[in-house]
């Protein structure tokens, strides 16, 4: 077994430790700790930052935040070193999220912060800079990882969605049975891979791909073109749904691969309506989704993800794509995951 998928089949147990650590008494008292802050230094706005994979979770946590009537904000953490640092001249709790917690910008960005600042890290390495600079640091319990973000992309979007719902009084025995629930789901997929020959048949040769998605589901959209582009170099984009009706869906004929991710929730409908389209237009659709469907379209291949809550498909769905690259790459007699032009850790900028 390579480390890439070693890495990919720990994921169930790194969700494990992320449920019994803000179960317990020294992740809760964390949490509380944010909580208070809040409210004693008067905080008036949230900004979630990161780079790469911690960039694209922002997204999807924001929305979370957002739709708890939690108002925040995202921005790629290079572009407030350098263009919107003035946003931080405000009372703001800035999240910082990196699953090293020492690439480069967010290093720099914690040696500039002002006053004004309330700083929270989520971080996988608890011996990191951030771990030890931020004033919190959410711990995210995933272990050492080596290859492409797999099992960190998961439980770092994990506790960003665990802080969301304690801030909002939501992180209950409710909400502990569905991240239950989410591990078992995670460890009965890795038991069969059956449904890998179908895909692997459908794409056939992989030249570019489009991952398309709506909603939270866009953060796993990005980070699976990020994978495909580390883990197999493969030219792949994340875009949304709605700006890919803006112009790319020119690019659509025959040839043309994508993987489209539709969730129940306020955009499916128009999620699948636009796989309809692609396929009509002779491109192919890998439909990842929480919906039961039948399709009689030959150019659409959908695979059923069984979790109802959209935030938490966000996170599920990404089991397939990670399989798939894995199982692609052996195919083509290469290992998937390792780096052979930077670090997993980017140092400079």
């Amino acid at each position: 077994m390579n480390q890439f998928l070693k890495e990919i089949l720990e994921q169930p147990k790194a969700i494990e430790n992320v449920i019994n650590f803000y179960t317990n008494i020294e992740g809760l008292e964390l949490l509380k700790r944010i909580k208070t802050t809040i409210s004693e230094k008067h905080i008036e706005q949230i900004i979630f930052t990161g780079m790469g994979s911690s960039y694209f979770i922002s997204h999807a946590a924001s929305g979370l935040f957002n739709s708890l009537k939690i108002d925040s904000i995202y921005i790629n953490t290079s572009e407030l070193l350098h263009y919107n640092y003035s946003l931080l001249n405000k009372p703001t709790m800035l999240v910082c999220l990196s699953q090293s917690g020492e690439s480069f910008e967010i290093k720099e960005i914690l040696k500039r912060l002002p006053s004004t600042v309330f700083s929270v890290g989520i971080v996988n390495d608890e011996k990191s800079v951030l771990a030890k600079k931020a004033d919190v640091a959410l711990l995210c319990k995933g272990g050492k990882e080596e290859m492409t973000s797999t099992k960190t992309y998961v439980v770092t979007s994990l506790v960003a969605f665990i802080l969301g719902w304690y801030l909002s009084g939501d992180w209950n025995t409710a909400k502990i049975k569905m991240l239950n629930r989410l591990q078992t789901n995670f460890e009965l997929f890795f038991h069969s891979d059956n449904w890998l020959k179908e895909i692997l048949e459908f794409f056939g040769e992989v030249g570019a791909i489009q991952v398309i998605a709506r909603g939270p589901a866009f953060s796993t959209a990005s980070q699976s073109a990020l994978m495909f582009k580390e883990a197999t170099h493969i030219a792949a984009t994340g875009i949304l749904g709605g700006e890919f009706r803006h112009g790319p869906m020119e690019m659509v004929t025959k040839g043309f691969q994508s993987i489209l991710f539709a969730a129940k929730g306020k955009t499916l409908k128009q999620s699948l309506r636009m796989a309809e389209d692609i396929a009509n237009f002779g491109g192919k659709v890998w439909l990842i989704t929480n919906v039961q469907m039948d399709w009689d379209n030959k150019n659409i291949l959908p695979f059923f993800i069984d979790e109802s809550n959209e935030f938490l498909f966000s996170i599920q769905s990404i089991t397939p794509v990670q399989i798939f690259i894995d199982a692609y790459a052996k195919a083509k007699n290469f290992e998937a995951g390792s780096f052979s032009r930077g670090a997993k850790v980017t140092a400079i900028e």
